[in-house]
């Protein structure tokens, strides 16, 4: 099947890329060559999706064990700089961590966070494989 428009899906593909890039010199870091631009997107597209997975997988250790808070707010900084509702949504998450009187979630919450998630699922693994 061939596509019967005057632009196929090779054209809208290069005008897309060519319209990013255009984008990338407008907003990004003032980029001096397209090539630095189209690396930029790359990194921009890397970094939203690692944080889309890492928010995800926040989500689910919500009602799965889990440190899901902590997660959802290393998803949301991930997002932050590129999503511009990610950053309300991260100091909404932020509010309900426990956190010092600067605002900064302590290594014994996040380690210990990690800790009981690693014993979780190697518990679940073994349970559901090997017992």
């Amino acid at each position: 099947m061939t596509d019967s428009s005057p632009h196929g899906p090779r054209e809208r593909l290069e005008e897309l890329e060519q319209a990013a890039i255009e984008a990338e010199f407008e907003t990004g870091r003032h980029e001096e060559t397209e090539a630095e631009a189209k690396r930029h997107i790359l990194i921009r597209v890397g970094r939203v999706t690692l944080g889309v997975i890492v928010l995800v997988a926040g989500l689910l250790m919500l009602p799965l064990p889990g440190p899901g808070l902590v997660t959802i707010a290393a998803g949301l900084a991930l997002l932050a700089s590129d999503v511009p509702y990610a950053r309300k949504l991260l100091e909404t998450a932020r509010k309900r961590l426990p956190a010092d009187s600067q605002g900064n979630v302590s290594r014994t919450v996040v380690l210990g966070g990690l800790v009981v998630s690693a014993i979780t699922v190697t518990f679940t693994v073994w349970w559901t494989f090997f017992r």
